[in-house]
């Protein structure tokens, strides 16, 4: 579900025509701003169904903590990431090792060797430093991590005996992915597979990450294998299952809230995110993900049983 006021609409509009007043670094240099906490917080989406849950559960914990919230849907990081710089955004859920690589890749080129990594700690490191001088604090990561994944039929895992994709690799068997078209040279992909695993991957039919289409290829046996990701609550209804990365080839693609320091980087913010830190998982996440997607249910609706369940809302 999406959310835009006319206000929040009116200001990326602004933004977008460049008449953003905050410290982007482009346009200021080093920010050297102390933390802030306004009142008023505008939480960011990027409008797909796993996004959205997040805002609404920062926002509804940011509520809860005294402040007042409004949502914005932005759905590409390309304009929202300079609105969170610009203090058109306040607060933005994202993900650790892709935000790493994406501001990397911003101030160093399309080519720059990844900042991102299957590691948490050197992840959160090259990120932070990355983040800071353009006026963003990343607060601490919890538990719950949306990274790529591998899915085959249960039947399937069942008959050769695989739990693992170290188990896929000595199987010998053959495997033929469907995914996006990029698998074919992304590392994490088809490469990583074979270098890393030692999959014999025979090709990449081209139906997207985790789509129907390439789900149900793999439920029919046209395919073998799927990427799809950690937090995919369909996987059930298709037959599948996730194959283990044992040997951590998927980047730390841990959820982390990013605030403006100006306006959002005060202890009282970091506070009351981190008691999401406390409980969510990544089983919770694909759960609500389930709820939103499967059962048709709203997302603040989704967020606010969630958090009542836990214990984190009146």
């Amino acid at each position: 579900m999406r959310f835009r006021t006319a206000a929040a609409l009116t200001a990326l509009l602004c933004m977008l025509a460049g008449c953003a007043s905050g410290p982007s670094l482009e346009n200021r240099g080093q920010v050297t701003a102390s933390p802030g906490d306004s009142h008023h917080l505008t939480i960011g989406s990027a409008g797909f169904t796993e996004s959205d849950l997040l805002a609404q559960l920062y926002a509804q914990l940011l509520d809860q903590a005294g402040y007042r919230t409004s949502m914005l849907t932005v759905a590409n990081r390309e304009l929202y990431e300079p609105a969170l710089e610009s203090g058109q955004i306040d607060v933005v859920p994202e993900y650790a090792a892709t935000l790493a690589d994406w501001l990397n890749a911003k101030k160093h080129g399309a080519d720059a060797p990844p900042a991102g990594s299957p590691d948490l700690a050197a992840t959160m490191k090259s990120l932070r430093a990355l983040a800071a001088p353009r006026g963003l604090t990343v607060l601490p990561p919890g538990r719950a991590v949306d990274q790529n994944a591998f899915a085959v039929r249960a039947a399937y895992a069942r008959e050769h005996h695989l739990k693992t994709l170290s188990d896929l690799g000595a199987s010998g068997l053959k495997v033929r992915l469907a995914a996006g078209d990029e698998c074919v040279r992304r590392p994490y992909c088809a490469p990583g597979l074979k270098k890393v695993y030692g999959i014999h991957i025979t090709g990449v039919d081209p139906k997207g990450v985790g789509t129907t289409q390439a789900k149900r290829a793999v439920q029919e046996g046209h395919d073998q294998m799927v990427l799809t990701t950690t937090t995919d609550a369909t996987l059930d209804s298709f037959g599948l299952v996730l194959l283990a990365d044992d040997k951590h080839l998927q980047n730390a693609d841990y959820i982390v809230p990013v605030v403006n320091r100006a306006r959002a980087g005060g202890p009282r913010v970091a506070k009351a995110l981190d008691r999401l830190n406390d409980v969510l998982t990544t089983q919770d996440l694909a759960d609500m993900n389930r709820q939103v997607d499967s059962w048709r249910r709203l997302p603040a609706d989704v967020a606010r049983t969630y958090l009542k369940d836990k214990g984190l809302l009146k």
